[in-house]
């Protein structure tokens, strides 16, 4: 008797496609792999031009979280409108936190998210449904399936990267690798 197993017809790198056992070793190790990619340094700094608001979804009142310190830095060095979206706050760095985006007083041009990578499908159809055009999903998140079904639903997405870092390397402020250059300049920065 034999036992039918389902397989997955994997395309590898090289444009050499193979068909695998789905609950394989190596096919969970190839499905695991980075090939999506999203919009370059060029496209994120025009997102962040072409932006004059902020959502930012999982913020959190905790000083101690990453959340905290992004929202800080936007409320300070741009000039966004930015909206603190946490169902279980009521402020956030002073201002109103709300329930979900649907309760925002305007549509954020960038839904920036701090949710697990399990939870980004969901905000996706939570941005969709407000009418955003941007996700933004923070640095050290990544759900490639996810990515890949934002795009299908006409979002831009920008993913595994930090709002914060991106902002301040365009504008002066950081070396890329995202730590502080230290120069100081009688330039004008662009917010």
């Amino acid at each position: 008797m034999s036992i039918a197993t389902a397989t997955d017809v994997t395309v590898l790198p090289n444009g050499l496609s193979c068909a695998l056992p789905a609950d394989s070793p190596l096919a969970k190790l190839l499905k695991s792999q980075r090939t999506w990619v999203g919009p370059s340094a060029k496209e994120r700094l025009a997102i962040l031009r072409k932006a004059k608001s902020i959502a930012i979804v999982g913020a959190s009142p905790n000083a101690a979280r990453s959340s905290y310190f992004v929202g800080t830095y936007l409320l300070q060095s741009s000039d966004y409108r930015v909206y603190f979206v946490n169902p279980n706050a009521d402020t956030i760095l002073g201002q109103k936190a709300y329930p979900d985006l649907a309760s925002l007083p305007e549509v954020p041009d960038i839904v920036d998210v701090f949710r697990k990578a399990s939870d980004i499908p969901s905000v996706i159809d939570d941005v969709v449904a407000i009418g955003s055009p941007v996700i933004w999903v923070q640095l050290g998140i990544w759900n490639q399936d996810a990515a890949i079904y934002g795009e299908s639903k006409g979002l831009t997405v920008v993913m595994d990267r930090c709002i914060k870092i991106e902002h301040a390397r365009f504008h002066g402020g950081l070396h890329l690798l995202g730590f502080d250059t230290g120069v100081i300049t009688s330039r004008k920065t662009v917010r």
